[in-house]
């Protein structure tokens, strides 16, 4: 889709718009803004379906309607868990509707099959896009800090997502983070590669997004009653986002470093040692464990000249 032509402006703009109003309600996206936070999407979703109805100029070339029939698809489960008062029932079925929506992911990106792709400019976006994503979690943590009342708990429980959100930088940008321009370039099929890297960062950025709510959980809350499903942001965050970088890193390096893996072990084990435990020790494990995956990283970098991208694809 060119994007001088109307119908590329009208889904860049509609995008943007749909990504501020996203934006404004993450904050208290499982909460009183669910509705506004799902509502966008589906309507940026649906938007696109009509538009490819409407314009010929869509319809040009290999199909997208599958792809897009997946995504307006699954509309009635964002917006049904939108409205639901029980926030696990609203995740499990958000959760089925990324499910839906993921085929369409797939059949869109698969239309890049063979087209050129300029690497260093997709890399560069994409670490934009993720560095967005810490940016947000930033915002979330201080205002939870200052919506409490500056307490030494509190004060600990932001310190500790500060230095959360530094481990996520850390270990994404080392290195294959930092080489991923390159690495699409080098790759033997960058179209391919370039999908495959789309898809680990949504992975990752989900994990930082997820894990940016048990930021503000435990800074709000760090002494109180233990929640169990509260672990599903302040673990499940940081393992989502390991999820998404271990991938990665066979995208750019055709390896997996041991501590990704051991990091997704460790903060298994956390999930019974801090069942009954405050939301603070809980953010303190996992906090613990992106910070042991950092030394790991700055230790082997230590013993051997920096890689270059060999990337599989």
């Amino acid at each position: 889709m060119n994007p001088d032509s109307r119908p590329g402006q009208f889904i860049v703009f509609s995008s943007m718009a749909g990504a501020t109003v996203m934006a404004v309600s993450v904050p208290q996206g499982f909460e009183g803004r669910a509705l506004v936070f799902a509502g966008a999407w589906v309507a940026v979703r649906l938007s696109r379906l009509l538009l490819y109805l409407l314009v010929k100029q869509m319809r040009t070339g290999t199909s997208a309607l599958p792809g897009l029939l997946s995504l307006a698809g699954s509309s009635i489960p964002w917006i049904a868990g939108a409205l639901v008062h029980d926030r696990l029932l609203r995740g499990g079925l958000w959760a089925l509707a990324l499910a839906i929506e993921f085929p369409g992911f797939v059949l869109g990106f698969s239309q890049w099959a063979g087209s050129q792709v300029a690497g260093e400019h997709l890399g560069e976006r994409l670490q934009q896009i993720f560095l967005i994503s810490l940016g947000e979690a930033v915002f979330v943590s201080g205002r939870a800090f200052s919506d409490s009342d500056l307490a030494l708990p509190h004060g600990m429980g932001f310190a500790l997502a500060f230095v959360g959100i530094v481990q996520l930088w850390r270990v994404y940008f080392y290195r294959a983070g930092l080489l991923l321009p390159l690495a699409i370039t080098a790759a033997r099929d960058p179209s391919r590669q370039a999908v495959a890297a789309a898809l680990s960062h949504l992975i990752m950025i989900s994990g930082v997004v997820l894990a940016g709510v048990g930021f503000e959980l435990y800074i709000i809350e760090p002494n109180g009653r233990p929640e169990p499903n509260w672990l599903v942001a302040i673990l499940g965050g940081p393992a989502l986002f390991l999820v998404g970088r271990a991938p990665f890193e066979l995208q750019v390096f055709g390896r997996i470093s041991l501590s990704r893996l051991i990091g997704l072990l460790a903060l298994g084990l956390l999930i019974p040692a801090v069942w009954h435990a405050p939301p603070l020790v809980a953010g303190a494990g996992a906090t613990a464990v992106l910070s042991g995956i950092a030394v790991a990283d700055a230790h082997r970098a230590r013993r051997r000249e920096p890689e270059s991208p060999a990337p599989l694809m």
